[in-house]
């Protein structure tokens, strides 16, 4: 809750051991202000994999408290389909993100709503005009931030030139009328 500012939900996954017998563990706490909850203690279900596949009780009680995408990431989990790329942090896809070349982008554009909307962000087209380009103006910057950075990215420098120009132009006449 962002308003509390606490944490309340903690996934970790666990590199493999000798042993493959895997448990998922659902903690809980009771904070109440009534008093017949002053006395409760913390409370754990430890289950098997497979056991906690089947358990429709405790898959109900995940999506109420904290949602269907986390119950479908744990299921997921469980059965072996593992999508980390998915639960990445946003910057740290934007920097992997950016070392693909642009066929792949737009592959990855198409995975997912999410993946869509980084592979279009201007975050991550300013990142790469940045990268492959050797001097950016302060004025190239502007008109990219106007029409956006993906769309700065594939227009060809004649049009770019021509659109600097224009942009030129109309702050020349802007300013002269200012001072008339």
């Amino acid at each position: 809750n962002s308003q509390l500012n606490i944490h309340l939900i903690s996934i970790h996954i666990i590199g493999l051991g000798k042993s493959l017998d895997f448990q998922v563990i659902f903690r809980w706490w009771k904070i109440s202000l009534r008093n017949k909850f002053h006395e409760s203690r913390p409370g754990e279900i430890k289950e098997s994999q497979e056991d906690f596949l089947d358990d429709s009780s405790l898959h109900i009680q995940i999506a109420i408290v904290f949602g269907a995408k986390v119950l479908e990431h744990v299921l997921n989990l469980c059965r072996g389909n593992y999508d980390f790329l998915e639960w990445l942090p946003v910057p740290l896809l934007l920097y992997i993100i950016s070392f693909l070349e642009l066929e792949d982008i737009a592959r990855l554009s198409q995975v997912s709503r999410r993946f869509e909307m980084i592979c279009n962000s201007n975050a991550l087209w300013e990142n790469i005009v940045e990268n492959l380009c050797d001097t950016i103006t302060p004025e190239m910057k502007e008109l990219a931030q106007e029409m956006g950075w993906k769309q700065f990215f594939f227009t060809n420098r004649l049009q770019l030139q021509l659109q600097l120009r224009r942009r030129r132009q109309k702050q020349d006449a802007q300013n002269k009328k200012v001072t008339e």
